[in-house]
């Protein structure tokens, strides 16, 4: 057994792992901003899919950061840069996508889509918060050189635990649907949830 390999002597790590998890999961950022929009929208069964590309999007992203990509900003830090203006550019078509969906004026043909599994495990890579979350755990809780089972260990149990933190959003959603069944409500509150989105930006390009 190798020493990094994570078992229950290494409970307290796990712990720490978990809280951490629990916390940057279950605070607000774009993918919750999303899926709170989403469970408006489209209610929790068809949001199903968005949040298991989330958790296993963000999970595979942490078991690659894991296994070596990390180096790789370390040495070229000017891919920071083009995945920030990536991310905030596809922030902004998500955005301007919520502010659309449930238009009461929409045209008929044009009926919104929630985000589906592809595509929301496809945004981990561009969104900012997931990145710094997964450094922030591969730096502090993953040995310099860690084995095959550390790095899965980790990224199962972040991935675990991050579904139900992202889910609980888009049960707030859920929740408010029959407030917002008024199309005047239900307009006002995606142009906040894009608002919102837009807003995340800005912490990413002051830094």
């Amino acid at each position: 057994m190798t020493p990094d390999m994570p078992t229950m002597a290494a409970a307290p790590t796990l712990l720490a792992l978990g809280l951490y998890t629990i916390v940057t999961s279950v605070t607000p950022g774009p993918n919750n901003m999303m899926v709170l929009a989403s469970g408006v929208n489209f209610g929790i069964r068809r949001t199903l899919p968005h949040i298991a590309g989330i958790s296993l999007g963000f999970g595979a992203m942490v078991a690659i950061m894991g296994l070596g990509l990390g180096t790789v900003f370390e040495r070229w830090p000017e891919l920071n840069t083009v995945l920030r203006w990536i991310g905030g550019a596809y922030l902004l078509y998500l955005a301007w996508k919520i502010a659309r969906a449930g238009a009461p004026d929409a045209p008929e043909g044009t009926t919104a889509r929630p985000l589906g599994f592809l595509g929301a495990a496809a945004f981990q890579w561009v969104n900012p918060k997931a990145w710094v979350m997964a450094l922030g755990a591969v730096a502090t809780y993953l040995p310099p050189h860690p084995s095959w089972a550390a790095v899965t260990g980790v990224a199962v149990l972040m991935a675990a635990i991050n579904a139900p933190c992202v889910g609980i959003w888009a049960g707030f959603g859920t929740g408010l649907r029959r407030f917002l069944t008024d199309p005047r409500r239900l307009r006002a509150f995606n142009l906040i949830m894009a608002t919102l989105l837009v807003a995340s930006l800005w912490p990413v390009f002051m830094t």
